[in-house]
């Protein structure tokens, strides 16, 4: 073969060759199939989605701007450390107050605005809100007659919590009782509130009922057996104030329903609704929180104050004894 004709193929070759090796470059450069990130979805909340913020922002909710406080045993107890809306009392059967007749529990709970459940746990120094045996010389407490006293609670929707206060009318202190774990409506976009639970201002009705089993009523038309609806206790809302958004008619504050034991057959408490948005619109507490705010609000003037944070609630009063936030 001539040496043009070699150097012709030669040089065929080697470009043929350069062709291949940037073909396969360009090739191994190319980007994979984009696939959109799970974790940049937007997350849709089951509306039984324990503890979490309602579906209204996808940004994470901050820690609750709110202590861990529990002063409810300085409103019961009878020494030095409780609180100055209450006074120890030591039972007598006469009292000035009351001519022609002894006097009970039931008398002092009337004369000093004081609920016999109050009374009761006072006077049993333990939860314990129907046994009222007394005798000369029994101590218990009850709120001081010169005392203009009313309680306000805040139901914070983005961190299903109730903060209980008190407010003094007479000095404007304001005093953080305690907070409590809450179950809350279903989510629902079209609401104000994000929830069934409506959002505003309302006070609490007289209507208050006590629940044990075996007692029926109608709920929704239908006979049923009230405690598998409303736990032990109801509170109803009564009047919409400060502008409130909805209706207060039908709801109120309760506890969380019992159902039946699979294994026992007999009826429970569920307490998994609470720190769920899973009711129909009303308030849930667990049985021993509802059962204690009863003892202490159902005698006097209450307001509950359901807003998206704790942060957008402007309570009346000067906020005193409560650690800095």
């Amino acid at each position: 073969m001539s040496i043009p004709k070699v150097m012709l193929i030669g040089a065929l070759v080697l470009f043929s060759g350069i062709g291949i090796l940037a073909f396969s470059k360009k090739k191994s450069k190319a980007p994979p199939a984009v696939e959109a990130p799970v974790q940049n979805k937007p997350t849709v909340s089951a509306p039984t989605a324990p503890k979490q913020a309602i579906a209204v922002s996808n940004k994470p909710v901050p820690e609750l701007d709110l202590p861990n406080i529990d002063r409810i045993s300085q409103l019961f107890t009878t020494g030095s450390t409780k609180l100055p809306i209450v006074e120890t009392i030591t039972y007598s059967s006469s009292v000035p107050w009351l001519k022609g007749r002894p006097a009970w529990v039931a008398d002092y709970a009337v004369y000093y605005g004081t609920s016999k459940h109050f009374i009761a746990r006072s006077l049993n120094n333990a939860p314990d809100y129907f046994s009222q045996n007394v005798r000369p010389g029994s101590k218990f407490n009850v709120f001081k007659k010169d005392k203009n006293i009313e309680f306000h609670l805040v139901a914070d929707i983005s961190h299903l919590k109730l903060a209980f206060y008190y407010l003094d009318r007479g000095t404007g202190e304001r005093v953080l009782l305690k907070t409590y774990p809450l179950g809350l409506g279903r989510v629902d976009p079209s609401k104000p509130s994000g929830t069934l639970t409506p959002l505003g201002s309302y006070s609490l009705g007289d209507k208050v009922a006590s629940y044990k089993e075996g007692v029926t009523g109608f709920f929704h038309d239908q006979k049923t057996e009230m405690i598998r609806v409303f736990g032990t206790r109801w509170i109803p809302f009564d009047q919409e104030v400060g502008g409130s958004f909805e209706s207060a008619k039908g709801y109120g504050i309760h506890g969380a329903p019992w159902v039946v034991d699979q294994k026992t057959g007999q009826l429970v408490e569920n307490r998994d609704v609470i720190g769920r948005f899973d009711s129909d619109g009303c308030i849930r507490m667990l049985q021993e929180d509802m059962e204690e705010l009863y003892a202490i609000v159902v005698t006097k003037p209450t307001f509950v104050h359901i807003v998206k944070k704790i942060q957008d609630i402007a309570l009346p009063g000067t906020e005193v004894g409560t650690p800095s936030r």
